[in-house]
């Protein structure tokens, strides 16, 4: 399976541990750690230990990866999160460079996610979680066709406190017919 890709714009590389120091100066941003429920981690070391199982490449149920620029440039990161393999579903997840705001990298990486895993894994389902106060967040997942299914309470430990959380989700069926009208 291949797991290099590209969009448009950016260019996902599976992540690796020359990625750790990246993925630390990404997550001390304090904007970015803001709705991360990892927060800043200490120091590169603990990068490491929450990187570890998206940097083994024997992993193949926690995939990762660096997200770049057309210039190679590292903007970000992205993740998907596979459930048994009955379920046919995965969690996918993402981090901008604050740098990279509001230019819709952040998107365009969903997208190329969803693509990822609905033609190339065949999944039947992909799931994302989001604080309810992350509005530029759920606006992503809103406009690559995902679903608001619900809201968890106080669910998700934030560096300001105990926060509620929305389930979004898109099926594949919804998914290719969602492509198939673009």
């Amino acid at each position: 399976m291949q797991l290099s890709f590209a969009s448009n714009r950016l260019s996902y590389t599976p992540m690796t541990k020359k990625h750790i120091p990246l993925v630390f100066a990404l997550h001390s941003h304090p904007e970015v750690a803001q709705y991360n429920t990892i927060g800043v981690p200490k120091n590169e070391s603990v990068t490491a230990r929450i990187l570890a199982e998206k940097i083994n490449p024997e992993n193949s149920k926690n995939l990762g990866w660096a997200l770049y620029d057309i210039s190679q440039q590292f903007i970000g990161k992205m993740g998907l999160i596979l459930s048994p393999e009955r379920f046919q579903k995965a969690e996918i997840s993402y981090s901008i460079s604050p740098a990279h705001w509001n230019q819709g990298y952040a998107t365009e990486a969903v997208k190329k996610g969803l693509e990822f895993a609905f033609m190339t894994l065949r999944l039947h389902r992909i799931e994302a979680g989001v604080a309810v106060a992350n509005l530029p967040s759920i606006r992503v997942l809103e406009k690559v066709g995902m679903k608001r299914e619900g809201q968890h309470k106080e669910i998700l430990p934030l560096p300001s406190g105990w926060s509620d959380n929305y389930s979004y989700a898109i099926l594949r069926e919804d998914y290719l017919r969602g492509t198939n009208q673009a």
